[in-house]
């Protein structure tokens, strides 16, 4: 059944205890820091284990580890790509081993997720992240332009070397869509960004670790029906950011998870319907009066709000 998560920082703040007061038992994490490293990588195993453990201490299980090591070589096909995919292939064998079941990677060339206003003025006075295609700064990548068809022979190459090795350790490898989802940005191509690239990306390499992270703030760019694409895309989804948008994806601006474009509720029992087994968190909220915007997107206070909302949608679909 699906289940409530939330991403906790590697490094204690007070969003651990928060997110325990507001009964959430499950982590979504980081790749360990430098203060459990101890001489070793982050994709080690005793690091790994060390970050687990922490974890467990505060009351919370591991389920996501939503952080990659370095890949910009691998998806630009450049030498060295072998190097980066070895290092993937470890960390996946070293969550198998620790029982760890999802990695979410992504496939955004250069940059990652992109915004142009980090403080759009949102409901009663609070801010939202926006991004407006005319503001993106020209230097944003100083890298040569790549086209999609480079992007795809890249990605195929990694899916090739990577899910043996994700078969093996027995976990999933979850692909977070481009955000925003368009394509050329500042000459570089995004291949994540249509729900006929996500069945591209399913079919290319058929294996039941070969998976979706269904982020919602993006897919609901991409279609008017997004309970609809739930339920196609069925049980190729493994882990759900629940978020929600308005505009388009040229000009869009980040929304309260009940002010968006999105039938929310539809979407919960669209994950009911599908049997989703996995584990859902919330993500980009408002900051709100009382707190920082230093980490734009990730407000603590509104992360509270939240939680609540998708608790209420939850126990409407699914129960008490």
């Amino acid at each position: 059944m699906l289940e409530i998560a939330e991403f906790i920082s590697p490094t204690p703040s007070p969003v651990w205890r928060l997110a325990k007061q507001a009964g959430v038992d499950l982590a979504v994490g980081g790749l360990p820091p430098d203060d459990l490293l101890q001489g070793e990588a982050p994709w080690d195993l005793a690091p790994l284990q060390r970050l687990k453990q922490r974890y467990e201490e505060a009351g919370f299980t591991l389920k996501v580890i939503e952080a990659r090591p370095p890949l910009n070589k691998a998806k630009r096909g450049l030498p060295g790509r072998d190097e980066e995919i070895a290092t993937v292939c470890t960390l996946l064998q070293n969550m198998g081993k620790l029982g760890i079941p999802v990695w979410c990677y992504e496939w955004m060339t250069d940059f990652n997720w992109v915004r142009t206003n980090l403080a759009t003025p949102s409901r009663g006075g609070s801010v939202v992240t926006s991004f407006a295609l005319a503001d993106v700064p020209e230097d944003l990548t100083t890298n040569p332009p790549i086209g999609e068809d480079d992007l795809w022979a890249n990605l195929d190459y990694f899916l090739k070397k990577v899910l043996p090795a994700a078969e093996a350790a027995g976990v999933k490898i979850s692909m977070h869509p481009d955000d925003p989802p368009l394509s050329p940005i500042r000459g570089v191509g995004r291949i994540m960004r249509s729900i006929d690239n996500y069945r591209r990306l399913v079919d290319s390499v058929p294996s039941p670790m070969n998976t979706i992270t269904l982020c919602q703030g993006n897919f609901t760019l991409m279609t008017d029906d997004l309970p609809g694409a739930i339920r196609g895309f069925g049980k190729a989804i493994s882990f759900v950011h629940f978020r929600d948008v308005e505009g388009t994806p040229e000009a869009f601006r980040e929304t309260w998870h009940d002010a968006g474009k999105t039938d929310m509720l539809a979407c919960m029992r669209a994950y009911r319907d599908i049997g989703f087994d996995g584990v859902l968190r919330p993500d980009h909220v408002p900051t709100v009066e009382g707190d920082s915007n230093e980490h734009a997107g990730y407000s603590a206070f509104g992360r509270l709000y939240a939680i609540g909302y998708i608790r209420g949608l939850h126990q409407s679909v699914y129960g008490a």
